[in-house]
This record gives C-alpha cells, sequence and structure tokens, in this order.
C-alpha cells in the first residue's frame, strides 16, 4: 500500500472520520482515540498505542491500514501535524479546546461550537473533491427537473438546496416523506437530477431514493461525510462533506454545517454557469419576497 499522503489530499484527521463507518469495532476504539487524542498518539508505539485503548497491536495496523497507511510511523508523523496545523488554525480565535462537557459555561459552548463549526467548514473546503463538484453543477445546471431528499437534519439541507434552486428558475422539488421521494424518484429519467443528503451516507431510505433514480436514468448525486458507504454507491457524482461530530451527535451541528457549505458552492456554480438569467431571477424573487415586509414603524 503506498503512503497516504501522497495519493490523498485530505487531511489525516478527515481520513480517520471517513473509515470510522467501515472499522471493526476494535478498530474504531483506535479511530476514536486518534481523534481525541492525536498530539499523544504522535509519540506511542503500537504496542502502547494497543495498551491505552485496550486492543491488540494486530488491530491497530489493521487500522492503520484502514485508514490508508502502509506504516503506522507515517501516520504519527501526519497526526503530529493535523495537530499543530489546529493548534495554529485556532489560537487567535478560540480559548477552549475538546468536546462539549456538562461543566461548560454557556461562553464555553459558544466558543467549542463555533470551533467544531469552523474546522469542518474548513475541512470540506481542503477535500471537496472540485472535479465531482463541477460534474455535479453540470448535470444540475442541465436538468428539466430536480428532486432533493433527506432524513432528520440532512432534511434541512435538502430544502435549502431545493430552495436556492428554485429561486433561479430551476424546476426543483423537495419531498418530506419516504414515500413521496421514492414515488416521484420513478418518474424521473434521463436529463433529471436526483440528490440524496446523508452525513452517515447509510440512511435506508436516502439510499433508497437515489437507487430507484438511477435504476431510471436520473443521474444521481450524493452529498456525505463518508464516500464509500451505501448512499456513495448509488451516486453518479459523490460530493464529500468533513463534518465533525461531537457526543452531541443528534444535533448534528458540523455535519449540517459542512452540507450547507457543499450545497452553497453546488447552487453558486449552478448560478455563476448562467450569471445573467440567474441574477435576473434573485432580484425578481427578492423584490417579490421583500414586497410583503411589514414596513418600519415612523
Amino acid at each position: 500500500m503506498s503512503d497516504a499522503r501522497s495519493v490523498d489530499p485530505r487531511t489525516v484527521m478527515v481520513r480517520i472520520r471517513a473509515a470510522m463507518p467501515g472499522l471493526r469495532p476494535s478498530e474504531r476504539r483506535i479511530a476514536a482515540f486518534l481523534l481525541a487524542q492525536p498530539q499523544e498518539v504522535a509519540n506511542l508505539s503500537v504496542a502502547e498505542l494497543a495498551e491505552k485503548v485496550g486492543t491488540s497491536t494486530t488491530s491497530v495496523l489493521r487500522c492503520t491500514q484502514q485508514i490508508g497507511y502502509s506504516r503506522f510511523r507515517d501516520l504519527r508523523v501526519d497526526l503530529a501535524r493535523a495537530a499543530t496545523r489546529e493548534d495554529l488554525a485556532t489560537a487567535d480565535r478560540f480559548t477552549v479546546s475538546g468536546d462539549i462537557d456538562r461543566d461548560d459555561s454557556l461562553a464555553d459552548i459558544v466558543a467549542k461550537v463555533a470551533m467544531t463549526e469552523t474546522l469542518s467548514i474548513a475541512d470540506t473546503a481542503a477535500a471537496l473533491d472540485t472535479g465531482a463538484l463541477a460534474r455535479a453543477v453540470a448535470a444540475v445546471g442541465a436538468a428539466h427537473r430536480v428532486d432533493t431528499f433527506g432524513v432528520g437534519a440532512s432534511a434541512i439541507v435538502s430544502v435549502d438546496l431545493q430552495h436556492k434552486l428554485a429561486r433561479i428558475g430551476r424546476m426543483a422539488v423537495n419531498w418530506p416523506d419516504p414515500h413521496s421521494a421514492w414515488t416521484s424518484a420513478a418518474t424521473l429519467g434521463a436529463g433529471c437530477v436526483a440528490v440524496g443528503v446523508s452525513y452517515s451516507g447509510g440512511t435506508a431510505d436516502s439510499v433508497e431514493f437515489l437507487r430507484i433514480a438511477r435504476s431510471v436514468g436520473a443521474v444521481t448525486v450524493g452529498i456525505t461525510n463518508h464516500a464509500a458507504s451505501p448512499l456513495g454507491e448509488q451516486s453518479d457524482v459523490v460530493l464529500t462533506t468533513a463534518g465533525r461530530e461531537t457526543q452531541f451527535r443528534s444535533g448534528a451541528l458540523g455535519s449540517r454545517i459542512a452540507q450547507l457549505m457543499v450545497v452553497d458552492c453546488l447552487f453558486i456554480g449552478v448560478a455563476t454557469a448562467s450569471f445573467d438569467a440567474s441574477m435576473h431571477a434573485l432580484r425578481a424573487t427578492y423584490d417579490v419576497t421583500h414586497s410583503r415586509s411589514v414596513p418600519p414603524k415612523t
């Protein structure tokens, strides 16, 4: 296996998060420790890390390979660099670090949420494949209909994309429930695009939505943190996010922000490809919505 640093432009932390769903339980514990203590791991041997996590050296080496490294020492070097890079990137803006704790003040919570979301955006910007983004922009720009779908927090993101596309005159529909989404997907075909959003890439309803759309000839676009996932397998184009999650996973803190960033990039790419028409539509929709605003009190 070649050195991951020479073939994968993503940071080691992003690669670890992306690999997590496909790891065995023992390997997942190792990966979680790598994410939580990168600077400490940079100074550990394979045996020392195995002892810290309560697993075997074989599991450590297997996890190392799953992340994309042939040598544990290369992983250690990249972890040290990543930890230093993040410390430098956040030193001037954030005075706290780590996950949200029960004893955190509201000021700590604000700082930690800001840090998580800022780093999620930065990681996603670094990891996003602009070639894949260009293909998605071309497909959506040429489509005579775009269907979007997501579940839970991802539904917020799919609705956001639909609203944005509608504002520049694109035929875009978001479906609020799986059965409606699947029914609509079955009526798509060549010249249509289906966009599915799922942080894990394993949300069954979203995977089925893309599977149905793909089976009838539509171009499928998946927005997910895990390209090697069931959603990724059903996607003609995968737009990979690099959202960071805290123990408050149900709040979808970093993942939602990362997904919204990708949606913004996709939307702006489509809009700029037909700049004059898009600007005209945006001005028209702005005028309509603001004509209904309550006038200020005099």
